[in-house]
């Protein structure tokens, strides 16, 4: 998808490293206006080609007195002045802003973190006449403080505390907020979001899936040739699935499906998965049996990344060779591979500025981007990588994707080797993980609490305790579960079962899976934590 050919209006976020940045690129796209992410120290060229009519800087970690802070390019104040670009600064964002024009920002004497009140001062661009006066409860992250403003601002709103909340200079279409509006603890957050973008900037909404969808078809088409094959790596997951589906709208029968057992599935996954896309799908799938070929590579292997990587290698090793063999069939081998990489998967595989590294601090490598070898064969086709998971969901409705399989929780591209901590081939960590797997997400669903959960799977910990089973002392494994609910998979909270549904799972699991003899529940949000333990 070429974002210059988006229906929409372009809200850009230049990053800086706040952990809700992201957030703000999820609130904006569903108000139906398409938004991106880039990093905040991107060209001025990469900046001005996207041709924004917003940009938005980020909240962040810095402070805008470190030597090294990362900031936005020489000349971009004066290019979006002179091209009518509004500009809005979020919490650093603000801080840049008013320091690159020539105000003071200091280190607070108070600083504010968590929920606090602010109150509108005076009538403004962003908050209409009918907010004078009244108070909002905000979300607050800084230890710096803007105290002297740049020419042409105003304080429109300040904190309890007296901090400036919120600033603005609307003849140069600047406007700054020292809080974060993109949380959901901002309680006006949205609607103040809602009325910056249409109502200040005048954007005009026109980000939807079915324009998504045309699109995306176009490019398939302008990307492989009237005669070119295309393969398509089928994890048994709503992405690739997805993905699959409009590559096959878009080119029939020269799409050629691959679903690779890798020893690493859940409890009669490939039994399930293959019934599924020959009954319900109707995709051309060639099944491969590879247990052997990876759990001999993952042998010995501990550390999550090095497990990661060795997974996309064996994966392309895979794919090249189901090309070689489909050359020889169609007397033509096929140059690309379409994989249903996401957008949160592209972003959490190199996110933001400010540790020195072009990069940035990865948080994982997402087998589809950072653990592809740089010497694969086949070129990747990736029609999702801009989406969320939710407009997933929304494309594989249009696609007339089965609505069991949409709502089919999300599983990680390196399956069980990230719920099994440690070298999943020691013991039968395997064989226990997908037999507690199998009963805590069978009593979920007999709960009825399954549609209610973003994701939920157990874990293999590496760790033995003493119990006692059958009047005899144990020295067994311990499991963990996890449940979370989210919107986009960017953020997450853990979800809060009833005791006894607990109570009633952890003895289905101790008193059917031999090995096991003690369950823990991971109560954990994200951030500080991961959805997914490695």
């Amino acid at each position: 998808m070429d974002p210059k050919n988006v229906k929409s209006d372009l809200v850009l976020i230049l990053d800086y490293g706040s952990q809700y940045t992201h957030l703000i690129t999820r609130r904006i796209r569903s108000l139906s206006v398409f938004s991106l992410c880039i990093s905040g120290t991107s060209s001025l060229s990469t900046i001005t080609d996207l041709n924004p009519s917003v940009v938005i800087l980020s909240g962040g970690p810095h402070s805008v007195h470190t030597p090294d802070s990362p900031s936005f390019p020489d000349g971009f104040l004066p290019w979006a002045r002179s091209h009518g670009v509004v500009v809005l600064g979020i919490c650093y964002g603000l801080q840049l802003l008013v320091q690159r024009l020539g105000g003071d920002v200091r280190v607070g004497h108070k600083q504010e973190y968590g929920r606090m009140e602010i109150c509108v001062d005076k009538p403004s661009a962003l908050f209409p006449s009918g907010k004078v006066g009244k108070r909002q409860v905000v979300w607050m992250s800084h230890g710096d403080e803007a105290v002297t403003l740049p020419d042409g601002f105003h304080v429109i709103a300040r904190s309890d505390q007296g901090a400036v909340a919120a600033i603005e200079n609307p003849s140069a279409k600047l406007y700054g907020l020292q809080y974060h509006p993109e949380v959901t603890h901002t309680e006006e957050g949205m609607e103040t979001l809602r009325h910056f973008l249409f109502d200040v900037c005048g954007v005009e909404a026109g980000w939807n899936m079915e324009d998504v969808m045309e699109e995306e078809i176009k490019v398939i088409n302008d990307t492989v040739g009237p005669d070119e094959h295309v393969i398509c790596a089928l994890s048994g997951g709503v992405d690739s699935t997805v993905a699959a589906t409009l590559v096959h709208k878009a080119i029939g029968d020269r799409l050629h499906c691959v679903f690779v057992d890798n020893g690493l599935l859940r409890y009669k996954e490939r039994e399930r998965v293959m019934e599924t896309f020959e009954k319900d799908l109707h995709l051309p799938v060639v099944c491969v049996d590879a247990v052997d070929q990876f759990l001999t590579k993952l042998k010995g292997v501990t550390d999550p990344e090095t497990k990661r990587k060795i997974i996309g290698k064996e994966f392309i090793c895979i794919f090249d060779a189901f090309a070689q063999e489909l050359e020889a069939k169609l007397g033509k081998k096929p140059a690309y591979l379409v994989q249903g990489t996401l957008y949160p998967d592209v972003i959490e595989s190199c996110p933001p500025p400010g540790t020195g590294r072009t990069h940035s601090h990865t948080i994982k490598s997402h087998h589809n981007v950072g653990g592809l070898p740089k010497d694969m064969k086949l070129k990747l086709i990736e029609p999702l990588k801009l989406l969320f998971k939710d407009e997933v969901r929304q494309l594989g409705r249009i696609l007339k994707v089965p609505e069991a399989f949409l709502k089919r929780h999300p599983f990680p591209g390196p399956g069980l080797a990230v719920r099994v901590l440690g070298d999943v081939t020691e013991g039968n960590a395997l064989d226990i993980l997908r037999q507690v797997d199998e009963i805590f997400i069978q009593s979920i669903k007999d709960a009825g609490l399954y549609d209610s959960i973003w994701q939920a799977f157990a874990v293999f910990l590496p760790v033995r305790s003493v119990g006692v089973q059958g009047d005899q002392r144990t020295h067994s494994h311990v499991v963990a579960l996890r449940a979370v609910t989210s919107q986009d998979g960017m953020t997450a909270d853990w979800y809060y079962f009833e005791h006894k549904f607990l109570d009633d799972v952890s003895r289905k699991i101790c008193n059917g899976v031999r090995g096991v003899n003690r369950v823990v529940q991971d109560i954990t949000s994200k951030p500080p934590s991961t959805i997914e333990w490695e």
